[in-house]
């Protein structure tokens, strides 16, 4: 059973950083796209950032040039560094591990980001 486990949100004052990490199980790791996604209060759940294998990077229109997606294929994580945090971002943010022709996605269990002064 694979799990994928968050962690690194928080409170933070707009204009803030966070980094947020997300460490899978399991014994293949690197073949996997990795995503980030999020879900505001009473809004549904939105794709932040996602990375491929090979390490292309895909993001959202609202977090470019602010949000970088990585990941550290012998650490089994993957990361999001948030910079210039905005009241906007405040959600709970879920990690991703993207479903194959034989195998389902899977998610974290979620973090908090609150950017707030």
């Amino acid at each position: 059973q694979v799990q994928l486990v968050e962690s690194g949100g928080g409170l933070v004052q707009p204009g803030g950083s966070l980094r947020l990490s997300c460490a899978a199980s399991g014994n293949i790791f690197s073949i996997y796209v990795m995503g980030w996604y999020r879900q505001a209060p009473g809004k549904q759940r939105e794709l932040v950032a996602t990375i491929t294998s090979g390490g292309s990077t895909n993001y959202a229109d609202s977090v470019k040039g602010r949000f970088t997606i990585s990941r550290d294929n012998a650490k089994k994580t993957v990361y999001l560094q948030m910079n210039s945090l905005k009241p906007e971002d405040t959600a709970v943010y879920y990690c991703n591990r993207r479903a194959t022709m034989t195998e389902r996605d899977y998610w974290g269990q979620g973090t908090q980001v609150t950017v707030s002064s």
